[in-house]
Order: C-alpha cells, then structure tokens, then sequence
C-alpha cells in the first residue's frame, strides 16, 4: 500500500498531520505516541512578537465538540526558532510551521527567517483565526487574501498553504482569491465562529466571549467547504475539522483533500493519530485501492 500523497512540491509519507493549535509544539505528545509516524506536525500557530493571548476561561466544552477563545497566545517568532524549531526538526518528520500576520509587512518578517532555516518544509498562513482582533480580515475578503498570499509569494522560497476561514459567505471565492496569490495549497477549514453561555450567570462561558467551534459537530461544514474549494482551484487541498477516526479522513479524501490535518480529536484521544493509520491500509485493501491518489477527488454528487 502507498501512503504517500503530494501536496505541490512536496511529498507527505502519509496523509495525517496533527491540526495548529491542538498539538502543541509536538513535545508535549512525544510520550503519547510515536511522532516518527506521523504524516507531518502542523504547531502551534505564531507570530512575530510575542502575544499573551485572551482571558480566562480560553475553553469549554460543548455538545458534539469545543469552544476556544485562546487569542493565538505564543512566545513569539524568536523563541519558536531558539526554542521549538530544534526539538521538532529532530522528529524527522514534514514540519508545515503556522504563521499569523497582523499586517503585511509582517510576511517579510517571516520569509526572511523561514527561508534561511532548515527543517521547515512549509509555511500555513493563518487568515482565519476568529479569536483575536484583526485575525480574519485576511480570510473574509478576497482582495486581501490575494494581497497577503501575493505578499508572501513574493517573498517566501519555500511552499506555503493558506488556511481558510469556514465563516464566510461563499469559501471558494476565497479559495479562488488564495490561489491567484500564488498559494501552492489550502488548508480548509479553521473553526467556526460560536457563543457558550451559563445562563444561570448571565454570562458567557468563554472570558472573550465567543469563540471558535471545532470537533465532530463541524464536519460537515468543513466537507462542504472543502468539496466546493476542489471544484474552485487546482492547487491541493488539506482538509480540516472534526476529523477523528478513518472513516473521516475518507470521507474528506473522497471529497477532495489530498491530506489532512487532525485537531480536537486529539483532546479526547491523544493516540487517535497513529490509530488512523493503523487502519489505513485496511479501509485501502477493502476498497480495492493500493494508492490513495485513486480515490482524491472522487466524489459525485
């Protein structure tokens, strides 16, 4: 059985990366599985200063899924290069590094650093965080899509991914917008935007108020938007959002991501990672597939 899928210019052993934001810096899961499986590790979102993040509580559990308001709290582009990008090139693994602009400029910040480091395969720019002032205005307009993605084509030398916000009123316009820009894939899709409430308190459960809604609730929405970015562009697509056992990751296959990228699920099930690949080649062999290129794209509604 082949694993491996190509997303542009470069090649994935096998389609599972771990999703921005709920996998840490990999070390944290190091003693919970083996991360040398792993199709490629997505960490935790950064940005060039360092940002404290929004105010507790960040998290809360709710039907079918989980609501975060964690405001891309990081260390900073400086200390994830001393301090991260060492550990996580020693996995021996694809490492696509998650950035956020606040403005354009910011994109020379982050080429000038990234093209110079070994051990980054790609870059994921961020336009679709719904937590933090500022973070979607890139992913809701498809002129400042293009002019961000433009931006960083410009000046970045290796592959980068453009990940999408699912708040939106048409994706494929964005997705469309992304690809004009010069992206050579879409990661799709962030979370959705959601509200908690103690109604007993009058107050809402998040201390910033609404959050993003990621797990298995969101995945239709996320099939959705991924199948109508397939019919949209011709650059690959990583499918994301609420994927959590093998049956998911076809299904986002079938519709037309070439990878994908598992996030809440790993909350809940710490190993579900290297589970999913466990049954991998199964679901291949009883589907009569020895390449999972056969079935990307192969949707029929």
């Amino acid at each position: 059985m082949s694993l491996s899928v190509t997303l542009g210019k470069i090649t994935l052993p096998n389609p599972i990366l771990t999703a921005s934001g709920t996998f840490g810096y990999a070390r944290e899961a190091a003693k919970l599985l083996d991360l040398s499986r792993l199709g490629g590790i997505v960490p935790k979102t950064i940005t060039v200063e360092p940002r404290a993040g929004n105010k507790p509580p960040r998290t809360t559990e709710v039907t079918a899924g989980l609501l975060n308001a964690i405001g891309l709290d990081n260390d900073g582009l400086d200390d994830f290069i001393a301090h991260k990008l060492p550990y996580l090139r020693s996995i021996g693994r694809p490492i696509i590094v998650s950035v956020a602009a606040k403005k354009m400029d910011d994109c020379r910040i982050f080429a000038e650093r990234f093209n110079v480091e070994s051990g980054v395969t790609a870059i994921e720019l961020n336009v679709s965080c719904p937590n933090v002032s500022g973070g979607v205005d890139f992913g809701i307009d498809p002129i400042l899509c293009e002019k961000i993605t433009s931006e960083m084509r410009r000046r970045l030398t290796i592959p980068f991914s453009v990940k999408l916000s699912p708040n939106v009123t048409k994706i494929s316009d964005i997705a469309k917008a992304a690809e004009a820009g010069g992206a050579d894939m879409i990661s799709a899709v962030n979370t959705c935007y959601g509200l908690a409430v103690d109604w007993r308190r009058r107050r809402a459960r998040l201390g910033n108020g609404c959050g993003g809604f990621s797990g298995p609730a969101i995945k239709p929405i996320a099939l959705r938007c991924v199948w109508q970015i397939a019919q949209a562009v011709k650059i690959p697509i990583i499918g994301i959002g609420g994927i959590s056992n093998v049956d998911d990751v076809m299904d986002f296959l079938v519709a037309g991501a070439s990878a994908v990228q598992v996030g809440t699920a790993n909350f809940f099930n710490p190993k579900v990672t290297t589970e999913i690949l466990d049954e991998l080649p199964i679901v291949m062999e009883q589907a009569g597939i020895s390449d999972l290129s056969e079935i990307i794209g192969t949707l029929e509604l």
